[in-house]
C-alpha cells in the first residue's frame, strides 16, 4: 500500500505539490500566528499596565453628579471639578478613608472664583518729549483673549508729565479723615471726587490737584464698574537729569521713587479658583510638597486666622499655595498718543474727561504685554504681604457645569448663556476692591453664582488669601502622560480645532482659559488652602457648601500596581463598597484614557467665531476594552486561517479524487474494498500532511525571526500533528465519497444540468447557470474566499479604524490593537488561499465541461468569449464570496470596537473589491487552459 501511495503522488506531482504547499501554508500559518498572538499579548498588557496608572483609580463625587450624558457614553467631562462645589460631608470623607482596601483617599473642596490682579507693564519711556516742560501721554489700551479672538477696547489711561514741582500725600491709611498733609507741611482738604491725589506746583506758589478717578473708585465698591470702564490719571515729574518721580503706594504709606525709565503699571482682575485640600492627603497621591518651589508647603495646622485692625473692622487671612502658571491667554495692546497741549491739573473729574478724551496729539507707537508676564513679575517680587500675592474673597463665585445639545453626527454644543448678572460682583452687601472682569461682559456658558458673604451685623468683615509658598503643577507625579487628562485635577484644560476652519482662526494653537469665571474652558484651581480652613472663612454661610463643603475624593486602592484583571477586580470591588457606604457617586477611573470628544462653541460678543473643537474628556474602562479586543483579534484570525486552509484543501483533494474517478472505478472492479480505497486516499492525504508538518517545523523559527516574533520550541514541534490532523480532516469526506461511488459514476455526466434556470440569453447569464449547475462547488470556493475577506477585513480594520474608533482615546491611539505583521501576513495569505480555491474550481469547471466547451469552439466560439464565459464566472464567485466576507469581517469588526463607525464600513467596502481584483486575477489561471484542450479528441469521445 505504501508503494502504491508513493507511486501515486509522484505520478501526479503537480496536484500533490499543490496539496502539499496548502497544508504547508496552513501549518506555519498556525504555529507563526501562535507566536504572534503570545507576543502581541504581552506587549499590549505590558503596555497597557506602564500607561494605565494614574494618580487615583476611583472617583468619588456626591450623589447626583454624574450627568446623563456621562453615564450614557462611558466617559468624564474635562475639568469635572469645575461647577461642583460641596456635596460632601467630612463623616462621608471619614467613612471613605475607612474602606479596607483604599491606599489614600485625598478630598478637595472647590470653593470659588477670588478675585485678585495681576499688573500690566507698559514703558512709556520713547513717548515723553524731554523738551516739553508739561504734556499727557495717552493709553488706549485693547483687552484681546482666545487666541486673540475676542477683542474690547478699554477705556484711555493717561499719564501726566510735567516738570514742575509735585507735592505729594502723605497717607497714613484712613480714609475717614477731612484732609491730609502733604510732603510741603501743609495740610490740604480731602476731595471725595478726586481722592488722596499729587498737586502740581504752579509758578505762583500755588498748587493744585492733579485728580485721579481710578483711586475714587477703588475708595467706593470697585466691583460695581468693569475694568473695561476704569479710566485714570498718573502724575509723574520728569527731574532736570532726565529722571522720572512719582508716589507709590505701600499698604498704610506713600513712597515717593525715581527711575530711569516710565513704566506704567496697570492693575488686570483675574479670577483664580480656590480648593481646599488634605495637605497630607495630597502629598502621598501626587506629590503636592515636592510641586513647591518657593516658600513652604501647606500644613495640617495651616487655618484661616483673624484680626482686628479697627473697632469696627475684622480681617480673615486664609494661607494658600498658589501658582507658578496662570494658565492664562489675555493680552493687553496699547496705542500711544502725546498730547502735548493737554492741561489736567485743577480740573474736576468731569470736567478732565471732556477734557482728555476730545485733546488731539501724535501717535508714538504701541505697547503689548501678556497677563502670563505681569503674573511672572508679582512672582519675581518674593512671597510677602507688598509682594506675591495675595487676593480678596469678599465675594466668592462660583461656576456651575455647562449644558449641551447633542448633534445629529454626535458632536456637543454647549449652550450659551447670555452675561452674567454684574451685581454678583458688586452687590450692596459686598466690598470688592476689585472691578470685575473684562470677559464678564460677554456671553458665558456656565450658570454663575455668588457664595454670599456672611451677614456683618454693622462690623465689617474683610476676607483675604495670602501666598505662604508656589508650586508648580508640572511637577507633580503619579500618572502617566496617557491617562493624565483629563481627570488629573491640576491640568489646564486644552482644546484644539477639529476643523480646517476652526484651526485657522486659532492660528494652529490650542484654545485656553481666558479668565471669564462663565467662560467654557474652566481653570483647574490655582489656589489650595488646607480643609481645616474652610470652617472658619466660611463661618455664618447659610448654604450647603460649610457643612459638606468637599466636592470630589479621589481614592488610590493599595496592591494595585498596574492594569491587570486581577488589580481591575480588586479595584471594582472597592468601589462597590464605598458605593454601599456612602451612597456616593463612584466611577472607575483605573484604566481611564483621554478620548475625544467634539464640542461646537458658539460664537461670543467680543469677535470670536464659532468654533468646533476637539475636547479630550475620558474614557472610562479603556484599558479593559483593549485587552479583551487583542485577544479576540488573535482568536478570530487564528480561527480564519485554519478553517480556509481546511477548505482550500477539501477542495483540491476533492478535486484530485474527482480527476482520479475512473482509475478508482478500475479498482473497485478489480475488487478493492470501499474501506481499501478510502485509506488509499487517506494515506495520500496523510503522507503529504506528514511532509508538511516536517517543513513547517524547519520554517517555523526562520520566519518567526524575520517578523520578531518568539517562538518556543514546543510550539514548533505542534506543527506536525497539526498538518497531519489538518489533512486528514480536509481528506475525510472525499476519501468517504470515493469509497462509497459505484464503479459505474465513471460513465456518468459530471456535471448534471440546471433545470430549474431559464435558458440564458446573455453570456454573463450563462456563467451563472454553470455556477448554478455545481452549487456545492461554488458555495465552497466562495465560502473560502469569504473568510480570507473576513480576515483581511478585520486586521485592515485593526490598522486603519481602531486608534480612533476602539475607544476613541488616547491610550487606544498609542496601543491601538498592536498589529503585528503576522497578522497582516495571516490575513493576507488566507485571502490568496480563497483565490485559489476559486480558481480550483474554475480549472475543475473547465475539466468537467472539457467536451461543451469545446462543442462551443467547434461551432464558431472564439477563445477570448470562452476566456470571457470563464471570467463572469470568476467574478460572480468573487463577488458572492468578497460580500460575504466583508460582511462578516465588518460584524467582526463591530463585534470588537463595540460600535459600526464609519470608517470600519469603508475599509469593509475596499477589501472587498480587492477580494474581486484577486479573484478575476486568479480566473486569468484557468481561463488560459482553454487553449489548452484538445477539440477534436473531446469531440470524437462525445
Amino acid at each position: 500500500m505504501l508503494g502504491f501511495i508513493w507511486g501515486q503522488l509522484r505520478g501526479r506531482a503537480g496536484r500533490s505539490v499543490a496539496l502539499l504547499a496548502g497544508v504547508l501554508v496552513a501549518t506555519t500559518g498556525f504555529v507563526v500566528l501562535t507566536g504572534a498572538t503570545t507576543t502581541s499579548r504581552l506587549d499590549v498588557t505590558g503596555a497597557v499596565e506602564r500607561n494605565t496608572r494614574a494618580a487615583y483609580d476611583i472617583l468619588v463625587r456626591p450623589n447626583g453628579a454624574r450627568t446623563p450624558l456621562e453615564a450614557e457614553r462611558g466617559l468624564v467631562r474635562p475639568n469635572y471639578l469645575s461647577g461642583l462645589f460641596g456635596g460632601i460631608t467630612p463623616a462621608q470623607y471619614e467613612q471613605v478613608k475607612e474602606v479596607a482596601g483604599v491606599d489614600v483617599a485625598a478630598p478637595i473642596a472647590m470653593l470659588g472664583y477670588s478675585t485678585s490682579t495681576v499688573p500690566v507693564r507698559f514703558d512709556v519711556t520713547r513717548a515723553v518729549d524731554p523738551s516739553l516742560e508739561r504734556q499727557v501721554i495717552r493709553l488706549n489700551p485693547t483687552f484681546t483673549a482666545e487666541r486673540g479672538l475676542s477683542t474690547a477696547p478699554s477705556s484711555p489711561r493717561y499719564v501726566y508729565v510735567t516738570k514742575r514741582p509735585l507735592l505729594y500725600p502723605e497717607w497714613g491709611g484712613d480714609v475717614d479723615v477731612p484732609s491730609s498733609p502733604y510732603s510741603d507741611g501743609r495740610t490740604y482738604k480731602y476731595d471725595e471726587y478726586c481722592g488722596q491725589v499729587p498737586r502740581e506746583v504752579l509758578p505762583d506758589g500755588r498748587s493744585e490737584p492733579i485728580c485721579d478717578p481710578y483711586l475714587a473708585v477703588r475708595s467706593g465698591n470697585a466691583g460695581q464698574s468693569s475694568e473695561r470702564e476704569n479710566w485714570s490719571v498718573d502724575t509723574v515729574r520728569l527731574l532736570p537729569d532726565g529722571r522720572f518721580e512719582a508716589n507709590r503706594w505701600l499698604p498704610g504709606r506713600a513712597e515717593r521713587v525715581v527711575t530711569d525709565q516710565l513704566v506704567v503699571t496697570y492693575r488686570v482682575t483675574v479670577p483664580f479658583l480656590l480648593a481646599a485640600v488634605d495637605p497630607e492627603a495630597e502629598q502621598r497621591l501626587v506629590g503636592l510638597d515636592d510641586a513647591v518651589t518657593e516658600g513652604r508647603s501647606l500644613r495640617l495646622d495651616d487655618t484661616t486666622t483673624e484680626t482686628s485692625p479697627g473697632p469696627s473692622v475684622t480681617e480673615r487671612s486664609v494661607p494658600v499655595l498658589s501658582t507658578s502658571r496662570p494658565y492664562l491667554d489675555v493680552t493687553v495692546r496699547s496705542a500711544l498718543t502725546r498730547l502735548p497741549q493737554a492741561r489736567p491739573a485743577g480740573l474736576p473729574i468731569g470736567e478732565l474727561e471732556r477734557t482728555l478724551g476730545r485733546a488731539t496729539g501724535l501717535g508714538v507707537g504701541t505697547e503689548e504685554y501678556t497677563l502670563t508676564d505681569g503674573y511672572r513679575d508679582l512672582l519675581a517680587k518674593g512671597i510677602s504681604k507688598t509682594g506675591c500675592c495675595t487676593g480678596e474673597l469678599q465675594t466668592i463665585m462660583q461656576a456651575g457645569a455647562p449644558e449641551y445639545e447633542r448633534l445629529p453626527d454626535g458632536a456637543l454644543r454647549a449652550v450659551a448663556r447670555p452675561p452674567f448678572d454684574h451685581a454678583l460682583y458688586g452687590g450692596e452687601s459686598a466690598l470688592n476692591l476689585h472691578s470685575r472682569p473684562w470677559l464678564a461682559d460677554d456671553n458665558g456658558f456656565r450658570p454663575v453664582t455668588a457664595l454670599p458673604q456672611p451677614p456683618s451685623g454693622g462690623h465689617l468683615q474683610l476676607r483675604f488669601w495670602q501666598t505662604v509658598g508656589i508650586f508648580d503643577p508640572e511637577k507633580l507625579s503619579g500618572f502617566s502622560d496617557l491617562s493624565r487628562v483629563p481627570l488629573e485635577t491640576y491640568e489646564p484644560p486644552r482644546t484644539d480645532g477639529a476643523d480646517e476652519r476652526s484651526r485657522q482662526a486659532l492660528g494652529g494653537r490650542p484654545l485656553e482659559p481666558s479668565g471669564n469665571p462663565a467662560g467654557y474652558l474652566s481653570s483647574p484651581p490655582l489656589l489650595l488652602t488646607n480643609l481645616a480652613a474652610v470652617p472658619k472663612l466660611l463661618e455664618g454661610d447659610v448654604t450647603p457648601t460649610r457643612t459638606a463643603p468637599i466636592s470630589a475624593i479621589r481614592v488610590r486602592v493599595s496592591d494595585v500596581a498596574g492594569y491587570t484583571d486581577r488589580s481591575a477586580e480588586r479595584v471594582r470591588l472597592i468601589a462597590e463598597r464605598i458605593a454601599d457606604t456612602t451612597g456616593l457617586d463612584v466611577d472607575l477611573t483605573f484604566g481611564s484614557s483621554p478620548a475625544p470628544q467634539t464640542v461646537e462653541l458658539p460664537a461670543g460678543s467680543f469677535g470670536r467665531p464659532e468654533l468646533r473643537l476637539t475636547e479630550p474628556w475620558s474614557a472610562l474602562g479603556v484599558a479593559s476594552v483593549i485587552t479583551r479586543a487583542v485577544d479576540r483579534k488573535s482568536l478570530v484570525l487564528f480561527g480564519l486561517v485554519l478553517v480556509v486552509c481546511g477548505l482550500f484543501l477539501g477542495n483540491a483533494v476533492s478535486a484530485a479524487v474527482r480527476d482520479r474517478r475512473r482509475e478508482l472505478a478500475v479498482l473497485a472492479c478489480l475488487g478493492w474494498s470501499a474501506r481499501r480505497i478510502a485509506a488509499l486516499v487517506l494515506g495520500e492525504v496523510a503522507a503529504l500532511g506528514l511532509a508538511a508538518g516536517l517543513l513547517a517545523l524547519g520554517l517555523a523559527f526562520p520566519l518567526a525571526a524575520a517578523l520578531d516574533i518568539g517562538i518556543g520550541w514546543r510550539q514548533a514541534v505542534l506543527a506536525v500533528p497539526v498538518a497531519l490532523l489538518l489533512a486528514l480532516v480536509a481528506g475525510l469526506v472525499p476519501a468517504l465519497r470515493a469509497a462509497g461511488a459505484h464503479p459505474a459514476a465513471a460513465l456518468r455526466p459530471l456535471v448534471a444540468p440546471a433545470r430549474w434556470v431559464r435558458r440564458p440569453r446573455s453570456l454573463f447569464g450563462m456563467a451563472l447557470v454553470n455556477l448554478v449547475r455545481t452549487p456545492g462547488r461554488t458555495l465552497l470556493g466562495a465560502g473560502a474566499l469569504a473568510i480570507g475577506v473576513t480576515a483581511l477585513t478585520l486586521v485592515s480594520a485593526a490598522a486603519y479604524a481602531f486608534r480612533g474608533a476602539i475607544v476613541g482615546s488616547l491610550l487606544g491611539d498609542t496601543i491601538s490593537l498592536n498589529v503585528r505583521s503576522a497578522d497582516t501576513l495571516a490575513a493576507v495569505v488566507t485571502v490568496l488561499l480563497g483565490a485559489g480555491a476559486v480558481a480550483d474550481v474554475l480549472y475543475l469547471n473547465v475539466r468537467d465541461r472539457a467536451a461543451e466547451l469545446s462543442t462551443l469552439r467547434a461551432v464558431g466560439w472564439t477563445d477570448a468569449t470562452l476566456a470571457r464565459l470563464v471570467g463572469y464566472e470568476g467574478l460572480l464567485i468573487g463577488a458572492l464570496g468578497a460580500v460575504a466576507g466583508a460582511g462578516l469581517g465588518l460584524a467582526g469588526a463591530a463585534w470588537l470596537v463595540g460600535g459600526l463607525p464609519s470608517a470600519l464600513i469603508l475599509v469593509a467596502a475596499a477589501v472587498a473589491l480587492v477580494g474581486v481584483l484577486i479573484t478575476c486575477l486568479a480566473a486569468l489561471v484557468p481561463a488560459a487552459l482553454l487553449r489548452r484542450l484538445p477539440t477534436a479528441r473531446l469531440l470524437a469521445e462525445e
